[in-house]
């Protein structure tokens, strides 16, 4: 897994294109029952891939935080707020919260999160391929497939199922 991540980046940016006119396309016509396609092609690319051996969105990235996370976070680690925000956060551009620092804080050794049963809503819903709506979520499935490897094959699943139906 680690020189597949290592090459993810560049081979997402090679199908960038591909990717983009996939996009266009689905924009203009989403298919039917999108969302029972997206939940599908999810199931099949995690039967492949394991978070913990990737776990590359954790050490690259990092999630917005809700003030819910940040509460819930902090009682878990019993903090109050104002310490937990000190210690581990801070604002971005567009003035959400996120973490200090990348790979996560709470990223052990061996991809385990430390906080796991009570991660922030962002990281429990990544990579989204799974959500409702998702004809909404391509363009950020675009950019995420140069980070998780799970949404880079559920785009190139995706562009094979939607080519192949056209035909």
């Amino acid at each position: 897994m680690e020189q597949r991540i290592k090459k993810l980046a560049q081979e997402a940016n090679k199908k960038n294109p591909d990717f983009k006119k996939l996009i266009r396309n689905l924009k203009k016509k989403t298919p039917k029952n999108f969302d029972y396609l997206m939940q599908e092609i999810h199931e099949e690319v995690f039967t492949k891939i394991d978070c913990l051996t990737c776990a590359n969105c954790c050490k690259t990235t990092s999630p917005i935080i809700t003030e819910k996370d940040l509460e819930r976070i902090a009682k878990h680690l019993r903090m109050k707020p104002a310490e937990f925000i000190d210690k581990y956060l801070k604002k971005d551009t567009d003035g959400l919260w996120m973490f200090t620092q990348t790979p996560c804080v709470f990223l052990d050794r061996d991809n385990y999160c430390l906080i796991y049963e009570v991660r922030p809503k962002a990281c429990r819903e990544y990579p989204h391929l799974d959500r409702k709506k998702n004809h909404q979520l391509l363009h950020l499935h675009q950019k995420n497939a140069s980070i998780c490897p799970a949404v880079f094959d559920a785009l190139e699943i995706l562009e094979k199922k939607t080519i192949h139906k056209k035909k």
